[in-house]
């Protein structure tokens, strides 16, 4: 299956491709100097305005430019009635016991561009991250454009900004490309786009900046692209965006795409976002970004009608963690958020972007409107947590929906042995149980309907706080007790649960 990420309205679509599922300057080894050298390119960029043709642009940064395959190992279930009430009996069927998981090979192909001699490649985070949690990457193969293969592994990955870094297992001496100054693109500039779409390596594509720091909807540090009409697609991804001179001015990564082809709206990480994030991967730093702790809302034309605001100007806070940098310094529900560390707030310049691009622990002046009245207030910013724990905060959680048993989204041996499927406690599903937010234990995601822990009345949105007298603060705890109840050859095993605010009940449930 293709991975890969549509844009409908403004949001943004990945474009890795696969037969299966389907980001300094480096320092040159030797007298060797980069493709883009200035000395090299003041005799193959093209004519001033309009150029007459790209082939010795083309020619001379190309082999830069790489294409990634990746080998995934995914573990699947062989029996198609894995989570419903048949699944016994398709066992049974089989000869008995439980029907073991099986694995699949599975693969994706992208595109990158190599920034040093020593072979040091950088491409998108989700060219080289299995789109499936259960997958395991196995390998990366590089191949130049003269069809050279090389095995290579990854030295840093983020997946805020969607980039990663490889090195290629090799001590030959590679072309390689610099970044360049986006900062100074225009709307209207020419670029040119190489890559892989599609497997079709050595692909090249030109056409113009169609819009600067383009805001698409899909939230986020790094929601700011450059937008262009050079076409890219799937496989593209993780490829420079050149510009006339042979800069990378961006890294190609998602699309507006309707259908799932190109229709000439593309989208890349500028360079002077993806540059300081490559340098510190590189060098095995940890990226560390600012985080204020509220939700927030663009000022659309409504909200900003409503308070007398301009356009586009703003972003509404409309809920303040409790305890995060932003409830201690004073925001409140309802703050216009106007200018953060003296940058005014706009729909291409947005909060998150403002505050991902600094420190932990910096103390930085927000200006915000409240009833009416600008106040300035002095924040001292926490850090940002991963991209996981954000997702899991912006869950909400319905503990009346009627969930089906969901193979795969929980351990298996706990669904195999308690008949249930289980989750990590959140602040955000605490809310939605109306139970304090450091309360410690696992959520009950799913139950069995013909399991003994459903016939004890164990439902959706219970919470486990122990097993067999031991806390159950993870889901690694409770599988640690049931293994040891199985271990022990035990029946049953003692469940402390909670059901939202009623006091805890003990409740023993058999094994399976």
């Amino acid at each position: 299956m293709n991975k890969v990420r549509y844009v409908y309205g403004l949001s943004s679509a990945l474009l890795v491709g696969g037969a299966a599922i389907s980001l300094i300057t480096g320092s040159p080894l030797g007298a060797q100097v980069a493709q883009n050298d200035d000395a090299v390119m003041n005799r193959v960029v093209p004519v001033a305005g309009a150029p007459a043709s790209f082939a010795d642009l083309t020619a001379q940064l190309q082999p830069a430019v790489v294409n990634i395959a990746t080998r995934q190992r995914v573990e699947v279930q062989n029996n198609p009635f894995a989570g419903t009430p048949f699944a016994e009996l398709f066992n049974r069927r089989q000869g008995g016991g439980q029907a073991q998981p099986q694995t699949q090979e599975a693969q994706s192909l992208g595109s990158g561009f190599i920034i040093s001699a020593d072979g040091i490649v950088v491409t998108n985070n989700h060219v080289i991250s299995p789109p499936d949690t259960r997958a395991k990457l196995e390998s990366i193969t590089i191949t130049l454009s003269d069809g050279t293969e090389y095995e290579a592994d990854v030295i840093g990955a983020d997946a805020a900004s969607d980039l990663a870094v490889l090195k290629i297992r090799s001590d030959k001496t590679f072309p390689f490309v610099r970044f360049g100054d986006s900062s100074a693109t225009r709307v209207g500039d020419w670029v040119v786009a190489i890559g892989n779409p599609f497997g079709l390596g050595g692909t090249v594509t030109a056409g113009i900046i169609s819009a600067v720091y383009r805001n698409t909807g899909q939230g986020g540090a790094y929601d700011r692209y450059l937008q262009t009409d050079a076409s890219i697609n799937r496989g593209n991804s993780g490829g420079p965006l050149f510009d006339m001179r042979g800069n990378v001015i961006g890294i190609n990564n998602a699309i507006f795409s309707p259908s799932g082809g190109s229709v000439g709206i593309g989208f890349a990480i500028p360079a002077e976002t993806a540059a300081p994030i490559v340098e510190k991967l590189r060098s095995g730093q940890e990226i560390q970004r600012g985080y204020l702790g509220v939700r927030l809302q663009p000022i659309d034309e409504d909200v900003a009608a409503s308070l007398g605001l301009p356009k586009r100007r703003g972003e509404l806070v409309q809920t303040v963690e409790e305890t995060g940098p932003a409830a201690k310094a004073g925001l409140r529900s309802g703050d216009v958020l106007t200018k953060v560390n003296g940058k005014d707030v706009t729909s291409e310049q947005t909060v998150s972007f403002l505050v991902a691009n600094l420190q932990p622990g910096t103390t930085v002046p927000v200006e915000v409107l409240r009833e009416g009245k600008r106040v300035a207030i002095n924040v001292t910013l926490g850090k940002r947590p991963s991209e996981q724990e954000l997702q899991a905060q912006a869950q909400t959680f319905d503990p009346e929906a009627e969930e089906p048993m969901a193979p795969g989204t929980s351990d298996q041996t706990i669904e195999q042995k308690l008949g249930m499927q289980v989750m990590p406690m959140s602040a955000a599903i605490a809310r939605s149980l109306g139970v304090p937010a450091d309360l410690k234990g696992v959520v009950i995601a799913v139950v069995d309907p013909n399991g003994d822990a459903a016939r004890k009345g164990l439902r959706r949105g219970d919470i486990i706080l122990s097993a067999n007298y031991q806390p159950t603060a993870t889901v690694e705890a409770l599988l640690a007790q049931v293994n040891a109840a199985v271990a022990e050859k035990r029946e049953a095993i003692l469940l402390r649960v909670q059901r939202r605010t009623a006091p805890p009940a003990f409740v023993a449930v058999r094994l399976n």
